[in-house]
Protein backbone atom coordinates (compact mmCIF):
# COMPACT_ATOMS: atom_id res chain seq x y z
CA UNK A 1 0.00 0.00 0.00
CA UNK A 2 2.90 2.42 0.68
CA UNK A 3 4.74 1.63 -2.57
CA UNK A 4 2.39 3.60 -4.92
CA UNK A 5 2.78 6.72 -2.77
CA UNK A 6 6.56 6.50 -2.85
CA UNK A 7 6.56 6.09 -6.63
CA UNK A 8 4.24 9.06 -7.09
CA UNK A 9 6.32 11.52 -5.07
CA UNK A 10 9.00 13.48 -6.83
CA UNK A 11 12.37 14.42 -5.52
CA UNK A 12 12.49 18.02 -4.32
CA UNK A 13 13.94 20.49 -6.77
CA UNK A 14 16.47 22.89 -5.35
CA UNK A 15 16.24 26.22 -7.08
CA UNK A 16 19.11 28.60 -7.27
CA UNK A 17 18.65 31.78 -5.25
CA UNK A 18 17.99 34.67 -7.60
CA UNK A 19 19.16 37.48 -5.34
CA UNK A 20 22.87 37.93 -5.13
CA UNK A 21 24.69 38.83 -1.94
CA UNK A 22 25.91 41.94 -3.72
CA UNK A 23 22.37 43.25 -4.26
CA UNK A 24 21.48 42.68 -0.61
CA UNK A 25 24.46 44.76 0.48
CA UNK A 26 23.84 47.68 -1.85
CA UNK A 27 23.65 50.97 -0.01
CA UNK A 28 20.21 51.87 1.31
CA UNK A 29 19.10 55.39 2.06
CA UNK A 30 17.13 56.68 5.01
CA UNK A 31 14.86 59.43 3.71
CA UNK A 32 12.95 61.81 5.97
CA UNK A 33 9.87 63.42 4.43
CA UNK A 34 8.19 66.70 5.25
CA UNK A 35 5.08 66.65 7.38
CA UNK A 36 2.78 69.44 8.59
CA UNK A 37 2.96 68.38 12.25
CA UNK A 38 6.51 68.49 13.62
CA UNK A 39 8.26 71.74 14.46
CA UNK A 40 11.59 72.46 12.79
CA UNK A 41 13.36 72.64 16.17
CA UNK A 42 11.97 69.20 17.08
CA UNK A 43 13.16 67.64 13.80
CA UNK A 44 16.62 69.17 14.36
CA UNK A 45 16.74 67.70 17.87
CA UNK A 46 15.69 64.23 16.61
CA UNK A 47 18.45 64.25 13.97
CA UNK A 48 20.98 65.12 16.65
CA UNK A 49 19.77 62.34 18.96
CA UNK A 50 19.34 59.56 16.38
CA UNK A 51 22.33 60.23 14.13
CA UNK A 52 24.61 62.18 16.45
CA UNK A 53 24.64 65.10 14.01
CA UNK A 54 26.06 68.44 15.02
CA UNK A 55 23.47 71.18 15.34
CA UNK A 56 24.58 72.67 12.01
CA UNK A 57 24.30 69.37 10.13
CA UNK A 58 20.94 68.58 11.74
CA UNK A 59 19.63 72.02 10.76
CA UNK A 60 20.90 71.57 7.19
CA UNK A 61 18.92 68.32 6.82
CA UNK A 62 15.88 69.78 8.56
CA UNK A 63 15.85 72.74 6.15
CA UNK A 64 16.23 70.37 3.20
CA UNK A 65 13.19 68.43 4.41
CA UNK A 66 11.27 71.68 4.87
CA UNK A 67 12.30 73.23 1.55
CA UNK A 68 12.51 70.17 -0.76
CA UNK A 69 10.04 67.87 0.97
CA UNK A 70 12.68 65.24 1.75
CA UNK A 71 16.27 64.71 2.79
CA UNK A 72 18.56 61.70 2.60
CA UNK A 73 19.91 61.64 6.14
CA UNK A 74 21.90 58.40 6.05
CA UNK A 75 23.17 55.78 3.58
CA UNK A 76 24.56 52.32 4.25
CA UNK A 77 23.66 48.68 4.86
CA UNK A 78 19.99 47.74 4.99
CA UNK A 79 19.88 46.40 8.55
CA UNK A 80 21.21 49.65 10.04
CA UNK A 81 18.96 51.71 7.74
CA UNK A 82 15.91 49.76 8.96
CA UNK A 83 16.92 50.51 12.55
CA UNK A 84 17.20 54.24 11.82
CA UNK A 85 13.80 54.31 10.11
CA UNK A 86 12.28 52.54 13.10
CA UNK A 87 13.88 55.03 15.49
CA UNK A 88 12.63 57.99 13.45
CA UNK A 89 9.12 56.52 13.46
CA UNK A 90 9.43 56.31 17.24
CA UNK A 91 9.86 60.09 17.23
CA UNK A 92 6.84 60.35 14.90
CA UNK A 93 8.84 61.49 11.89
CA UNK A 94 7.86 60.31 8.42
CA UNK A 95 10.84 58.27 7.20
CA UNK A 96 11.31 55.66 4.50
CA UNK A 97 13.98 53.28 3.30
CA UNK A 98 15.10 53.42 -0.34
CA UNK A 99 17.58 51.27 -2.22
CA UNK A 100 20.28 53.01 -4.24
CA UNK A 101 21.04 51.65 -7.69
Amino acid sequence: MDAPFLAATESPVIEQETRSREKLDLPWQVVVHNDPVNLMTYVTMVFQKVFGFSREKAEKHMLEVHRDGRSIVWSGLRERAELYVQQLHGYLLLATLERTY
